[in-house]
């Protein structure tokens, strides 16, 4: 009996320092996703906490977080095993800030000035509900069963999407939504929101007033090699800057995201490690970076704030899209950008109508040109913050798609050859959980050249 009691404590330390060793560092950051993500999802788009901890928040590590919320307070705390606790705090027309303990809730913050578009017109240029069309090419019913199929049946979790929405033709041809979710649902992009990102810079530069070409405006670089990176090899992903991305341990990003108060200055602080152009990388903190710079061609922080949504989002009738900050301020751009499935359409529209919004150019034709072609060194698969499928990922969908993409599977799709736009949101990445070729080559075959 001494003999088993000494080998079950033998385990129990062995177990103990196997925890210490392998999770306890990865606690603040379990804790901090954890309520960013049930503060986001609870105060922005009104789902319960049994809703976000079953199905936003079943992740692997990330399910060993506790969580409360706090209505009245409008905030959100998470811990693990009673360590490390985060809190999440919601600010109406800016979303949620996941703070650091030393931040000061009480000090004053701006807040965007909004411009809802009201047209009366149907969706998608329109806020009005979209007039019923049918084309003579369509197989309506094979469109639907290839968006039904993209939905898990009886309860299942093996695909897990949340919405899907189509546009052909300006037109909504296809529409489904989970069981939870709805139109008005917002739902978070993820990556997707580098897209946002990447427009707001081509605004900038069809306004002339910034030279992607030239090197970028950091006066931390001036005095070492990184003074040759331009903005375009940071659009690009190409600068050539030390980055780890891998959302399965720690790494740059999860402690950019979940620990760092001015999230754009985590990359601007990491050195050469190939020449620009010669490289390329994918990095969200490139594109915090490329934020924070957005925030210094702006006199003022109202200026910078409000350049966002009059720019782009709001101009094309966006309105339910909430881009969210960091404790310095600065839009995440990488990561956090919150909209309905119907406005992730619209931005997927304004780009397959060459920046062009009923009429209005709010992009140049050659942003959107740039937007979709191949940077040097992505062997095909990345333009100026937008994936592309010139290399052939998906080999049953024209090579022409170029998408915005984010983490556990969101998609805008826009393909210029089929006139088309398809959104998909969910909780699952690709194969071998979300089959997106063959999702995609599902709705395109109903469709009849």
């Amino acid at each position: 009996m001494k003999k088993f009691l000494k080998v079950l404590l033998l385990v129990m330390v062995l177990a103990f320092l196997y925890f210490g060793f392998t999770t306890y560092p990865k606690l603040d950051l379990i804790s901090g996703f954890s309520a960013k993500s049930v503060a986001s999802g609870h105060f922005m788009d009104h789902r319960s906490l049994d809703l976000i901890q079953k199905t936003d928040n079943d992740i692997h590590l990330l399910n060993l977080a506790t969580n409360t919320i706090n209505d009245a307070g409008k905030f959100a705390t998470s811990a693990v095993y009673g360590l490390k606790e985060r809190k999440a705090i919601y600010r109406d027309g800016l979303g949620a800030l996941l703070i650091n303990d030393d931040y000061d809730i009480s000090k004053p913050y701006l807040l965007p000035k909004r411009t809802k578009l009201v047209n009366n017109l149907p969706f998608p240029y329109g806020n009005n509900e979209p007039k019923d069309t049918a084309f003579a090419n369509v197989d309506y019913a094979k469109l639907k069963k290839a968006i039904d199929d993209s939905f898990d049946k009886d309860g299942g979790k093996a695909k897990r999407t949340r919405a899907v929405v189509v546009l052909y033709k300006d037109k909504l041809i296809g529409e489904k939504y989970d069981t939870g979710f709805n139109k008005d649902s917002k739902i978070l992009g993820w990556s997707m929101t580098k897209s946002i990102t990447s427009s707001a810079f081509g605004v900038l530069a069809k306004q002339g007033k910034i030279d992607i070409y030239k090197p970028a405006p950091i006066k931390e670089w001036q005095n070492d090699e990184r003074k040759n990176i331009t903005v375009n090899d940071l659009l690009h992903m190409n600068s050539g800057l030390e980055w780890e991305e891998n959302y399965s341990t720690i790494c740059d990003a999860t402690q950019m995201l979940f620990q760092s108060e001015d999230m754009g200055k985590v990359q601007m602080d990491k050195p050469a490690k190939y020449k620009p152009n010669t490289h390329w990388y994918y990095s969200s903190g490139t594109t915090n970076l490329l934020s924070r710079i957005l925030r210094s061609q702006f006199k003022t922080q109202q200026e910078y704030l409000d350049f966002w949504y009059s720019a782009v989002i709001d101009k094309i009738g966006m309105n339910s899209m909430i881009v969210e900050q960091d404790m310095s301020g600065t839009f995440v751009g990488s990561s956090y950008g919150w909209a309905t499935p119907r406005d992730w359409s619209k931005f997927g529209l304004l780009y397959l109508r060459k920046g062009n919004w009923n009429g209005e150019q709010i992009l140049d034709e050659s942003w959107v040109k740039y937007t979709a072609t191949p940077t040097n060194t992505s062997e095909g698969k990345y333009g100026a913050q937008f994936w592309l499928n010139a290399g052939g990922k998906f080999p049953d969908v024209p090579r022409d798609m170029f998408y915005c993409s984010g983490y556990q599977g969101q998609m805008v799709a826009i393909i210029p050859s089929l006139d088309m736009v398809i959104v998909r949101m969910g909780v699952r990445e690709e194969e071998p959980g979300f089959d997106f070729n063959g999702f995609l080559k599902g709705i395109i075959s109903s469709v009849k050249k």
